[in-house]
Order: structure tokens, then C-alpha cells, then sequence
């Protein structure tokens, strides 16, 4: 293998750029040549492709997003589509490709791979949510913005005695919710992987007035409903009163934290060896604490349960 790309899909995930940073210096210490593949697949597709130095990744393992930026690409998911991305890596010689994003980048990667395109999948998604890793690139990062975020929440809750419902991303996936509801000291946690039960959220709410405390946080990730439905829920059904936090996209911005700038160097290096060794299809992620890689297939199998004892944990700590 002479010459490798490297793209990033799908929604922007902080560490991005440590791990593009990574794989081109890997590449280039391995005596490969590497280019960048600007606006993802759509970029592949229409050839904005650039040969890559080491300077070309200076500086960029603080910054948030993609330097490679990204883009929805309905046109790729066609044969046609992908066949004109087949014409630009024959056109650039390109004999792998490492991309970085999430669950439906590892599906553009697959699709590749069929057509006989060695792919290292690099996971980069502020969800969590790819099956065979146990931490994405960029999670550490959201994670951290909402703690900060319900933190100064609480403030406010506080001095006006108040409950506020914030709002994760998540889509389908509860771990940003979960993980930032621990952290964060919340009251309720609501997640797709649990059913919604309204009776024992009014109970919680209720248990801590009688109590005397002052305020209460509910932490919503975005795939189980919206927050404004649920404040109107709570209205409803017990007359409680709530205000309403929408995170939003300030979840995947901003400079990403030491622990994803360290795995993202070591996710993009290991992605740059699987392809060195010959796998045809890979992915990368972390397993015990240690950096493996597997079979691409097995992203697209069932996704481990989330632990919802930690949601057991956060409800007994918060009484």
C-alpha cells in the first residue's frame, strides 16, 4: 500500500481533527502517501481531494469541528453516486480509506469495502451510540459542555426555586443523557432505552418539595420526545410547573478535552495500521480500556444494552 485518504461524515464530533491529525502523521511516519477528502462523500464523489504534508495538520488537534468539514450525501447512497466516487479513488490511486464519523459513515465505508475499497472505520459521533466501542470520539467533550450547562442551570433553578427539563442529543441513543444526568446531579433521567413512566417523575418532583428542595433538574435526551412536550405533560398531569433548556448544536462544538484528543491519536493511528496489515474492513474503538479493531459487520449487529444501573445509581444519589 502506497497512498491512503482519509474523510470525515456525518455531524461534527470534537476530536475530529486529532484523529485526522493522527492518521496523516501515522501515514506519512509509515512512508505513505495521504490525502484529505474535503465535505465527506459528497467530496469523494465530486474529487475535492488534496494531497496532505505534515504541516497540513498543524495546530489543529485543539480545534473543534472538521477541517475536512462534512455534508449529507443522499447522492452517494445510489450505485451512480458511488460509482463516480469509485472513478476519483482509481483517479487519485487511492488503495484505502480511513473514515472517520458515525454510524451512517460506517454504512458509506461498507458500501466501499463491497466494491473492494479496504476502509478502517474511525467512530467520532457526540452519541456513543456505534456498537463495538465503548467511547466515541467526541462524547467526552458533550458530555462535559452539558454538566457545565446543567451546573449553571442549577444556579438559576436554585434562586428562583424552580424544575428545568434539559434537553440532549441522543436520537436514539440515551448515553449523553445518562452519563451527563449522573454527573450532573439531576433528579430524572429519561431515556429511549427505558420506558417513560410520567407517574414516577411527578412522584420524584413531588418527594423532593415536600422535602424543602428548591428546584429539581430532569435531564431528556432528544430521541425520547421534546422537552416542550414534556414540560406540557407535567403540566397536565400535576400541575407542575417547568422551564425548558434545548441544548442544541453548542453540544458539538467547542475545543474537545484531553480524553477525546487522546483517543481520537490513538483511534486515527490504529485505523492507519489495520490497513497497513491488509484488513479489508475495519473498525476501531476501545474495549477495556484498550484500543482494538474488528470487523466493520459487526457495527451494523445489535447494539449493547446501556447500563441503566447508572440510572438506579443517579436516582438513589439524588433523594
Amino acid at each position: 500500500m502506497k497512498k491512503i485518504a482519509v474523510l470525515t461524515s456525518g455531524g461534527d464530533a470534537p476530536g475530529m481533527n486529532a484523529a485526522i491529525r493522527s492518521v496523516v502523521r501515522k501515514a506519512l511516519f509509515e512512508g505513505l502517501e495521504v490525502s484529505g477528502v474535503f465535505n465527506g462523500y459528497q467530496g469523494l464523489i465530486e474529487g475535492k481531494i488534496e494531497q496532505f504534508q505534515l504541516g497540513s495538520v498543524g495546530d489543529i488537534i485543539q480545534r473543534g469541528g472538521t477541517i475536512l468539514r462534512s455534508a449529507r450525501c443522499p447522492e452517494f447512497m445510489t450505485e451512480d453516486g458511488r460509482a463516480k466516487a469509485m472513478e476519483q479513488i482509481k483517479l487519485h490511486a487511492i488503495e484505502g480509506l480511513v473514515v472517520i464519523g458515525g454510524d451512517g459513515s460506517f454504512k458509506g465505508a461498507n458500501e466501499l469495502v463491497k466494491l473492494g475499497v479496504p476502509c478502517a472505520c474511525v467512530p467520532a459521533t457526540i452519541d456513543n451510540d456505534i456498537t463495538g466501542t465503548e467511547f466515541t470520539i467526541g462524547f467526552d467533550t458533550a458530555l462535559n459542555t452539558v454538566v457545565d450547562v446543567i451546573d449553571k442551570i442549577r444556579d438559576t433553578a436554585t434562586s428562583h426555586e424552580r424544575s428545568f427539563i434539559v434537553e440532549v442529543m441522543g436520537r436514539d441513543a440515551g448515553d449523553l443523557a445518562l452519563w451527563a444526568g449522573l454527573g450532573g446531579g439531576a433528579e430524572s433521567i429519561i431515556l429511549p432505552e427505558k420506558p417513560f413512566n410520567v407517574d414516577a417523575i411527578v412522584n420524584r418532583l413531588k418527594s423532593s418539595t415536600s422535602r424543602g428542595k428548591k428546584h429539581s433538574i430532569i435531564v431528556l435526551a432528544e430521541g425520547m420526545m421534546s422537552a416542550t412536550q414534556l414540560a406540557e405533560i407535567l403540566k397536565k398531569e400535576a400541575g407542575i410547573e417547568t422551564r425548558v433548556s434545548i441544548l442544541g448544536h453548542m453540544q458539538r462544538g467547542g475545543s474537545p478535552s484531553a480524553r477525546d484528543r487522546v483517543i481520537a491519536s490513538q483511534y486515527g493511528a490504529r485505523a492507519v495500521e489495520t490497513l497497513l496489515s491488509g484488513k479489508k474492513s475495519s473498525a476501531v474503538g476501545m474495549r477495556n480500556h484498550k484500543v482494538v479493531d474488528y470487523n466493520l459487520e459487526e457495527v451494523f449487529t445489535k447494539r449493547e444494552k446501556l447500563d441503566l444501573s447508572l440510572v438506579d445509581l443517579a436516582e438513589t444519589l439524588s433523594i
